[in-house]
């Protein structure tokens, strides 16, 4: 039976290798991979009491809402993704590598203590090529091209006989490398942002349901500078899209705002158990269109400096919110209401447990328990 790369390279007139296959997440290479973007730019505070300087402790304030109030955040959004390298295919004078990848997307609500449910689940399975798969290609056909031939491989018999469906094929650019670039690392990036795709999908699902509000927030694990730029319009819609949302990131740069705030990987390391920084408004360059709150906040006291310690984002929705900042009063209760979220920890169970919150790391649990091993989704290829 032919395999679905041999099958890629006759319908692309490219010549296949059958290179080894292997899991780009289970490749050991040693790295910092901060969620922070770069080119961020601090424009001022980014809350309403500019009277803050210092660090503020919320102890008081979470224990007030654990004893007598209602949990601020009822849903919980976390996606992933596992990237495969699955053989190095030739077009023209060039060798580039096909990587696919399966994505998991999913939202789990807490409609009491009791009760912790997924309802939202996506888990689609895509490709990402070079764009010289498409040796025909024009202005006008590329997508008809590439179209036309995801419906062919999902008529492939190995996909029909085990009912599974590849939903895109991505296409990564085929310019020449510049220093330090990699055509692997274009490829999984296309997955990337279709992951992040569907996160921004999700949201808007839930926020057309109705179900996001004042009383029933979602956190989305990890940074919210994930959105493009685009029309006046569809932005405003984006953003609106977010006003009950909160990003909490794990994985963050120290010294992302150390450009305009020099002390800032001091004040962090030197955050005491339950407080929280002042809140900072910023852009970034690649979505200069919208403004972040973002804040730091130790939920455990670890022997390392910056574990232990979470970045909060905010996106500021309204004209008096990117003016003025956000409420005080807001971030003291997403502040307060995040660290309630702390235990039980999954200490033994992820090395990253002095950082997790424990509906976070439900969902993502969830979410890779629905991968398909390795093994299984390689030997496709």
């Amino acid at each position: 039976m032919t395999k679905l790369l041999d099958f890629i390279a006759k319908e692309t007139d490219g010549k296949n290798y059958k290179s080894y296959k292997y899991c780009f997440e289970t490749v050991d290479i040693p790295k910092l991979d901060y969620e922070d973007k770069t080119g961020i730019h601090v424009k001022k505070k980014g809350e309403t009491d500019k009277s803050l300087n210092k660090t503020k402790s919320l102890k008081f304030f979470a224990d007030r809402i654990g004893h007598t109030g209602k949990p601020l955040f009822k849903y919980f959004l976390d996606g992933s993704r596992r990237t495969y390298k699955v053989d190095d295919i030739a077009y023209g004078k060039r060798l580039y590598p096909i990587i696919a990848g399966q994505i998991g997307v999913a939202v789990c609500e807490r409609s009491d203590r009791h009760s912790f449910t997924p309802i939202i689940v996506r888990n689609p399975l895509v490709i990402s090529i070079p764009e010289d798969a498409n040796a025909q290609a024009t202005i006008n056909n590329t997508g008809l091209f590439f179209n036309n031939l995801i419906k062919k491989l999902n008529n492939h018999e190995i996909l029909k006989n085990q009912g599974l469906v590849f939903s895109k094929i991505l296409t990564y650019k085929n310019t020449s490398l510049e220093k330090g670039d990699k055509y692997e690392d274009r490829g999984v990036a296309e997955i990337q942002n279709e992951m992040m795709s569907q996160e921004q999908y999700v949201v808007f699902e839930l926020v057309k349901a109705g179900k996001l509000n004042e009383n029933a927030f979602l956190i989305k694990d990890g940074s919210l500078e994930y959105m493009k730029s685009g029309e006046a319009k569809e932005l405003s819609q984006i953003k609106s899209n977010y006003d009950c949302v909160v990003g909490v990131s794990k994985a963050f740069n120290p010294e992302a705002l150390s450009r305009d705030v020099k002390d800032i990987s001091r004040r962090i390391a030197e955050l005491k158990i339950y407080h929280r920084t002042p809140a900072f408004m910023y852009q970034t360059e690649r979505i200069p269109d919208v403004k972040f709150a973002v804040w730091y906040l130790r939920i455990r006291k670890t022997l390392s400096p910056f574990d232990g310690v979470l970045k909060i984002e905010k996106i500021l929705v309204r004209d008096i919110q990117e003016e003025d900042g956000l409420d005080s009063d807001e971030i003291d209760l997403i502040s307060a209401n995040i660290i309630n979220e702390r235990n039980p920890v999954c200490y033994g169970k992820d090395n990253r447990w002095e950082k997790h919150l424990y509906p976070v790391y439900l969902t993502e649990s969830f979410i890779k328990s629905q991968y398909m091993s390795d093994i299984h989704f390689i030997s496709l290829f």
